[in-house]
C-alpha cells in the first residue's frame, strides 16, 4: 500500500473522530456552573445618618462561599423569636438555638435557604454571619495591681467585694480551683458555672445543668478565663500579706463561651449573655466581664453582640469590656467595646517599676478611640502589663508559653483582657459599698474617680481618645459621689427598639487630627434678613469648632516615655460631659470618608477572641 493511500486514511479517520467528539460534546448535559458568593450580613459600607424611627430593613449579608446544600451557621434576627424560628422553618433550615435577648435564632442554612430566606417578607428580618470571637494576651513576678488601683487598703477596711457577684464570659474556669475555691469568709467564690458550647452542642446540657443547680465543675482548656477571674476575685495572699485579688471577696459565675484555643462564635457569646441576663437575680449577678472583642463591622446598634450588650445594661447589669490589643492606632476599639453605654477599658503597664506611678505608661497595644460613631473611648484604663495570676498549669496558654508559667500555678499575661478584669474587680468593691447604684452612675464614679496622667504642664500626657478619664482608682472610685456624668443624652431602650440611634462628639479635621466637637449652642436668634434668618438655622445645633490648647487634639502618635503624673482631680472635660449622646437625625455625619470592612483577615474581622 503506497504511502499517500495511508495518508489518506488517516485523515479521513481524523476527520471521523471530530465529528463524532463533536456530536458527544453536542448531546451531553452542560456542567452546572459553580454559585457564585453568598452574602451575609448586615453590614453597611459607611456610616449613614438614621431616621429617628428606620423603617423595617432587611440586610444583606458579607460573602461566603460554600458547597451547595452544606450548611453554614448563621443568626437570624426578626419582630420576635417565634417569627425568626418560623421563617427559618419555612425555608427549610434548621434552628439551632434561641437567642430571645436580641429576638432572633440561630440558624444552620445552605444557599438555598438563605437565599430564600433573603426573599421572603419577614418583618424587621436580619441575617448575620454567625461570626468567630476569639482572646489574647502575654508577660511579670508578683501582682501589685491591688495596691496600684489602690484596692489593697480598701481590702483592710473589709471592702473586698462581699456579696458582689461577676460573670466571667470566657474559657471557663479550671477544675482545680485553687484561690478561687473560697472567699476569705470560708464561702464559696464560684456560684455557678455554665458551659454555653456544650450546650450547644449537648440537647440535654443544658436542662442537666439546671438541674444541678450550675454547680458542675467545667474545666478550662485554655486557660483565659482562669486568669481573668482570678484578677478579679483571687483570696490568695501573697508574702506581703496583701490579697492577689483585686476583690478577693466577691463571688464569681463561669460561663465557658471560648474553646481550648481561646476562640469562640458570636452565638456563644449571646447565649453566654442572655444565660447572664436570666440568672441575674438568682445568683445576684451586678458585673458582666468581657475580655474578648473583634473589630466592628458595622454601627454599634447593628452588631448582635452589640445589641447583646446593651440589653444587659438595660437589665441593671454593669459590662465592663476590653478595648482591644490593635493599639496605639485610632479608631481600633473592639466590638463589644465601641458600645457607647458600657465601660471600655484600655491598659497600662507599670513598665516592670510597681508601685511607682512616675514609670507607669499606656501600654502601647491597647486600643485607641473614637469609635466610628464618634464617642470617645476607651472610658478608663487599667493595668494590664505583665499580669500575674493563677492560671491552668496544662492549659494551651502555659503549653504554647511555658516561659510565663510560674511555680505556683501562675502565669503572666498582658492585655486589655486582664485591664478588663482589674476594672471589674473594683466594680464590685463599688457595690459592695453602695449597692444600689446603677450602671450609668457605677460609670460615672469610675470615671470622676480616675487618675488621668498628665505632664509637668498640667497637660494630657495622653489624649482621651488613649486614656480616657485616666487610670481607674479605686478608693476614689468607692467613695465618690459623682452623679450625671456618663451616657447623658443617651436612651438604651429607644436605642434597642431601634426608635433612635447615636453618635458622640469626636470628629476628624482635614489634617487627620482627631478632636472633640465643642457643646456651644447659640442662645439668642435675632436681627432681620439673611443674616437673622442663618442664625436661627444654627441655633442649638452641635457646633463643628474643635477645642484648642486642652490636650485634646491628637494625630495617631504615640507616646512611650515616663515621669507623668497620675494626676487627682485633672478636669480634661473642659466643663461638659463628653459622653453626652447625639441622635444621627440632628444632621451631621462626622464619619465621612470611613468605611466598614467587608474582608475576612485571619482572626481579624470574623474573631472574637480574648484581649
Amino acid at each position: 500500500m503506497t504511502t499517500k493511500s495511508w495518508s489518506g486514511r488517516w485523515l479521513f479517520a481524523g476527520c471521523l473522530a471530530t465529528v463524532l467528539l463533536a456530536l458527544w460534546a453536542l448531546m451531553s448535559p452542560s456542567e452546572a456552573p459553580s454559585p457564585s458568593p453568598v452574602t451575609v450580613v448586615s453590614r453597611p459600607v459607611a456610616l449613614m445618618p438614621l431616621a429617628a424611627a428606620p423603617a423595617p430593613a432587611r440586610t444583606t449579608p458579607p460573602s461566603r462561599v460554600a458547597p451547595v446544600g452544606v450548611r453554614q451557621d448563621y443568626i437570624v434576627q426578626a419582630e420576635s423569636v417565634e417569627v425568626a424560628r418560623s421563617a427559618v422553618v419555612r425555608v427549610g433550615g434548621v434552628v439551632t438555638g434561641e437567642l430571645s435577648i436580641i429576638r432572633a435564632v440561630g440558624a444552620a442554612l445552605d444557599d438555598g435557604e438563605l437565599e430564600a430566606l433573603q426573599a421572603s417578607d419577614v418583618p424587621r428580618l436580619r441575617i448575620f454571619e454567625d461570626a468567630p470571637v476569639q482572646a489574647s494576651s502575654g508577660h511579670l513576678p508578683e501582682t501589685n495591681y491591688p495596691s496600684e488601683v489602690a484596692a489593697s487598703n480598701l481590702h483592710v477596711g473589709g471592702v473586698t467585694g462581699r456579696g458582689v457577684t461577676v460573670a466571667v464570659l470566657d474559657s471557663g474556669v479550671w477544675s482545680t480551683l485553687g484561690p478561687l475555691q473560697t472567699t476569705p469568709y470560708q464561702t464559696p467564690h464560684m456560684l455557678a458555672q455554665y458551659d454555653v458550647i456544650q450546650a450547644r452542642q449537648q440537647s440535654t446540657y443544658s436542662q442537666t445543668a439546671a438541674l444541678q443547680n450550675y454547680s458542675q465543675s467545667i474545666n478550662d482548656l485554655f486557660g483565659h478565663g482562669t486568669h481573668i477571674s482570678s484578677i478579679i476575685a483571687s483570696s490568695a495572699v501573697a508574702t506581703s500579706g496583701n490579697f492577689q485579688g483585686v476583690a478577693p471577696g466577691g463571688n464569681l459565675v463561669s460561663v465557658r463561651v471560648l474553646d481550648s484555643t481561646g476562640a469562640g462564635r458570636y452565638f456563644d457569646v449571646i447565649s453566654g449573655i442572655q444565660w447572664v441576663v436570666k440568672q441575674r437575680l438568682r445568683f445576684n449577678i451586678r458585673v458582666i466581664n468581657l475580655s474578648l472583642g473583634a473589630p466592628p463591622q458595622s454601627p454599634y446598634w447593628d452588631d448582635p453582640l452589640d445589641q447583646a450588650v446593651m440589653a444587659a445594661w438595660s437589665a441593671g447589669i454593669v459590662v465592663v469590656a476590653a478595648a482591644g490589643n490593635r493599639g496605639p492606632q485610632p479608631m481600633t476599639i473592639n466590638a463589644p467595646g465601641n458600645v457607647p453605654y458600657v465601660i471600655t477599658v484600655g491598659a497600662v503597664t507599670d513598665a516592670y517599676h510597681p508601685m511607682q506611678p512616675l514609670q507607669y505608661q499606656l501600654a502601647s497595644f491597647s486600643s485607641a478611640g473614637p469609635t466610628y460613631e464618634g464617642f470617645v473611648k476607651p472610658e478608663i484604663v487599667g493595668m494590664g502589663g505583665h499580669i500575674l495570676a493563677y492560671a491552668p498549669n496544662n492549659g494551651t496558654l502555659a503549653q504554647e508559653f511555658p516561659q510565663w508559667v510560674g511555680p505556683y500555678d501562675d502565669f503572666t499575661m498582658s492585655g486589655t483582657s486582664q485591664a478588663t478584669a482589674v476594672v471589674s474587680g473594683v466594680v464590685a468593691l463599688m457595690l459592695q459599698v453602695n449597692p444600689y447604684l446603677t450602671p450609668d452612675q457605677v460609670k460615672c464614679r469610675l470615671m470622676s474617680g480616675a487618675h488621668p496622667a498628665v505632664n509637668s504642664k498640667g497637660n494630657l500626657a495622653y489624649t482621651v481618645f488613649q486614656q480616657g478619664s485616666g487610670l481607674v482608682n479605686a478608693h476614689d472610685a468607692v467613695y465618690g459621689t459623682a452623679t450625671n456624668c456618663a451616657n447623658q443624652g443617651l436612651n438604651v431602650a429607644l436605642d434597642l427598639a431601634g426608635l433612635q440611634h447615636f453618635g458622640g462628639r469626636a470628629n476628624r479635621d482635614s489634617n487627620g487630627n482627631y478632636y472633640i466637637m465643642s457643646d456651644q449652642k447659640t442662645t439668642t436668634c435675632s436681627g432681620g434678613g439673611l443674616l437673622g434668618a442663618l442664625l436661627c438655622v444654627v441655633k442649638d445645633v452641635l457646633s463643628v469648632i474643635p477645642l484648642l490648647l486642652d490636650g485634646l487634639f491628637w494625630n495617631g502618635s504615640y507616646t512611650s516615655g515616663s515621669g507623668y503624673t497620675w494626676s487627682n482631680g485633672y478636669t480634661w472635660s473642659n466643663g461638659y460631659t463628653w459622653s453626652n449622646g447625639y441622635t444621627w437625625s440632628n444632621g451631621y455625619t462626622w464619619s465621612n470618608g470611613y468605611t466598614w470592612s467587608t474582608g475576612s483577615t485571619g482572626t481579624g474581622t470574623d474573631v472574637v477572641s480574648q484581649q
